[in-house]
């Protein structure tokens, strides 16, 4: 006697649902190798630049919250998620995830280019809030404020305003790592 041929109705073994997804789509090299590549030393800039940035706005004196709070959750944040996504593809585990992995790296690339572009505004500004007043010392010691241009007005000494100039370059250079990396995002998601 002959064996039935094999039906997918009624073999259980053959699960039509699992067979039906896509394999991961990743085009960046995964392992060590991502290191090698533009993308992957973009990646580590941005988590080395990032987290100085963190470091930087948390030595100073925060002396204007509500903007250097923003500055500090959007580095934080955005410290974390890059390393998660460096050590999935260290790892090779973004292999074993079935997602489109080219268009996750550019809309991932470009909220933290939207964050980072903000949080490096507000920095500024809080920087150059410090310089805005024009204060002078009148000969019985008593401090004068001039005209303060704008409606923030801080008052940092020279270290505390040496840290937050640093502070604000940093945020650029990782907005202008996070813009390239999200070009090149876009390079892999059109192919």
């Amino acid at each position: 006697m002959s064996e039935p041929a094999a039906n997918p109705a009624v073999n259980p073994a053959v699960n039509p649902a699992a067979t039906s997804f896509p394999t991961a789509t990743i085009t960046l090299p995964l392992g060590p190798g991502v290191l090698r590549t533009y993308s992957g030393a973009l990646l580590c800039l941005e988590i080395l630049f990032g987290g100085l940035v963190w470091i930087l706005v948390a030595s100073s004196n925060v002396p204007v919250p509500l903007l250097q709070g923003w500055v500090m959750f959007v580095s934080v944040t955005t410290f974390v998620f890059s390393s998660a996504y460096l050590a999935l593809l260290i790892t090779g585990l973004a292999d074993r995830i079935n997602t489109d992995w080219n268009f996750l790296d550019l809309f991932y690339h470009f909220i933290a280019l939207l964050f980072y572009f903000a949080a490096f505004v507000l920095e500024a500004a809080t920087t150059a809030a410090s310089t805005a007043a024009v204060i002078k010392i009148l000969p019985n010691q008593t401090t004068c404020i001039l005209k303060p241009r704008g409606n923030i007005l801080t008052f940092l000494d020279g270290r505390q305003y040496s840290i937050n100039v640093v502070a604000t370059i940093f945020a650029f250079v990782v907005t202008l790592c996070y813009g390239c990396s999200m070009v090149m995002g876009f390079k892999r998601w059109r192919k």
